[in-house]
């Protein structure tokens, strides 16, 4: 579903993404992990098409999209649902003007059509009769279900995930872990996850990868992550502080010597 080979991309002096490899198979989850600044948010605006990688190949369903088009993103970007950390609501909008808003701007949807599909996708997360409220009335939660009810009104196939379970508190992370699930068993989404949340990607991801340096050094079922023996995976995972990583170039690639 998703095909991504030797990008790069920098900002200034700053390597991001440094020859990135990574395939998410269709109908899967997969978990991106690692520290902060290592390229797991660039990737996916980089896939979503909102900054331009440097060199590299993108291909979703097959087709490469570095080179499109913004006409022809736009085409793609129906097809692709991005979940921002913050929830990205429109504050002056109300509930249901914010689920609505792709289709109101992008679709030729009679009116009932787009109120029938605004209710059905806040069913889908468990938001019911709440169309009239504004996102200050809304919890942390709340909010970023609302932003997924959003994408689901456009049917996707792909749906992104930028830290879903951020500062929210561990119930609620609960239920947004089983969101993410129930969507990928009923509509079948191929889905990308970004997260610090180790539970979450236990939880959630039929795979896990992690980046570090812009590259992925780890790439394996839940299982195979969680018993890697890469000092930099285990160092992240168990979130213990054992001083600075090795700079030895190795290590960085996983060839422990």
């Amino acid at each position: 579903m998703i095909e991504i080979h030797n990008l790069y991309k920098s900002f200034g002096s700053q390597m991001i993404l440094n020859n990135l490899n990574l395939t998410v198979r269709r109908g899967e989850t997969k978990a991106i992990i690692g520290r902060s600044g290592v390229g797991k948010s660039v990737l996916l605006k980089n896939i979503v098409g909102l900054i331009k990688p440097d060199s590299g190949s993108i291909k979703i369903n097959g087709v490469e999209v570095t080179d499109l088009k913004e006409k022809e993103y736009n085409k793609l970007r129906m097809e692709i649902g991005m979940v921002f950390q913050g929830g990205a609501l429109f504050d002056s909008m109300s509930v249901g003007e914010n689920v609505a808003f792709v289709l109101n701007e992008f679709m030729n949807l009679d009116k009932k059509t787009v109120l029938d599909r605004v209710a059905d996708s806040l069913a889908l997360v468990g938001l019911k009769d709440v169309e009239q409220l504004m996102p200050a009335q809304l919890s942390g939660g709340m909010k970023k279900r609302v932003s997924l009810a959003r994408v689901l009104c456009m049917e996707p196939q792909i749906i992104l995930y930028d830290e879903p379970t951020s500062e929210v508190d561990p119930i609620t992370a609960a239920a947004i872990n089983h969101l993410i699930i129930d969507l990928r068993d009923k509509l079948k989404v191929t889905s990308i996850v970004v997260t610090h949340d180790m539970n979450s990607a236990y939880q959630v991801a039929d795979s896990i990868a992690m980046f570090y340096r812009g590259q992925v050094i780890a790439d394996g079922k839940p299982d195979d992550i969680r018993n890697s023996k890469h000092p930099v995976v285990q160092q992240f995972i168990t979130g213990e502080a054992q001083g600075p990583i090795t700079e030895d170039e190795n290590l960085i690639f996983g060839h422990v010597k």
